[in-house]
């Protein structure tokens, strides 16, 4: 049972780099490319997916070892035999470590630094516990520690996971979910500290109106660390998926092409007095939260 779990691991990791190769193979989509690493494995002038590559042989690796099992329960005798022990000892062993380097691979190929489109512009994003690639967006935008980043969710549930929601925050929220507002909520302790306010414990967060970002959401399971593309020294966001792999091709893990999304903030609306207050006036109509 415990290998049979382990090969199940093995099989969705192999899936996952599967499909990545697939795409880098179309020029659509590249693994993470580390600033010192030049060409992959033995070959400096290619540039394959080789820790996508390295899961697949791992991966593989652990199916095998199924085989290895079933030859033993096929050949057990009425007890353990020394020859049952010494391949349980083999094969256990060897599956948990290739497993814990698939698993380390999968966290390096599919963490780090995005950038996506949302309803209102193009944005930076990143795993919520992705320490460095939150330093990485900080640096890139030249951002302070004082800088508040937006949780990206998919819908109200992942709201309230990581804000404080009343009823009638909740019946406001609902009707102009999804859209182009950022709404600031008393955070949960779901939110890590580095994310929240400090002072107010408030954290940013949005449900963004574009099937793309939807989709990544889902998949992820779990709400994105965003902040909005724009450049040191520069007001409005970058607009075009071409320029923005020319200018930073080599500072971001991924780029996903959704075409021209606007380039309009949101509207921002503070949640966190006895009535709602509207801090920024962007794309979202700020009508219908002011008093």
């Amino acid at each position: 049972h415990v290998l049979l779990e382990l090969a199940s691991t093995a099989s969705t990791c192999h899936k996952l780099a599967s499909d990545i190769r697939l795409l880098s193979h179309r020029k659509e989509m590249d693994e993470p490319f580390g600033s010192a690493q030049i060409g992959s494995s033995a070959m400096p002038y290619k540039r394959n997916p080789m820790r996508c590559e390295r899961i697949c042989g791992l991966a593989r690796f652990v199916l095998s070892l199924q085989s290895n099992t079933a030859a033993t329960l096929a050949t057990q005798w009425m007890e353990r035999t020394l020859d049952d022990s010494a391949n349980r000892r083999l094969v256990l062993p060897q599956a948990f470590l290739a497993v814990d380097a698939i698993l380390v691979l999968y966290a390096n190929v599919a963490g780090g630094l995005v950038v996506y489109p949302t309803d209102s512009s193009y944005a930076l994003g990143c795993h919520i516990g992705d320490k460095v690639a939150m330093e990485r967006i900080c640096q890139l935008r030249e951002l302070n520690a004082r800088h508040n980043f937006t949780l990206v969710c998919r819908d109200l549930s992942d709201i309230g996971v990581y804000a404080k929601v009343d009823n009638t925050q909740y019946r406001l929220l609902k009707n102009f979910t999804p859209g182009p507002y950022t709404f600031i909520l008393d955070a949960t302790s779901e939110v890590p500290r580095r994310l929240l306010h400090p002072k107010r414990r408030s954290v940013g967060v949005r449900v963004p109106d574009n099937a793309i970002v939807q989709e990544l959401l889902g998949e992820l399971g779990e709400p994105i660390m965003s902040s909005t593309l724009i450049l040191p020294g520069e007001t409005d966001p970058m607009t075009d998926p071409y320029e923005i792999r020319e200018t930073l091709e080599h500072e971001l893990d991924l780029i996903i092409d959704g075409g021209f999304c606007g380039m309009e903030a949101t509207t921002v609306v503070d949640f966190t007095g006895e009535a709602p207050v509207v801090t920024r006036v962007g794309k979202g109509d700020p009508a219908p939260f002011e008093v």
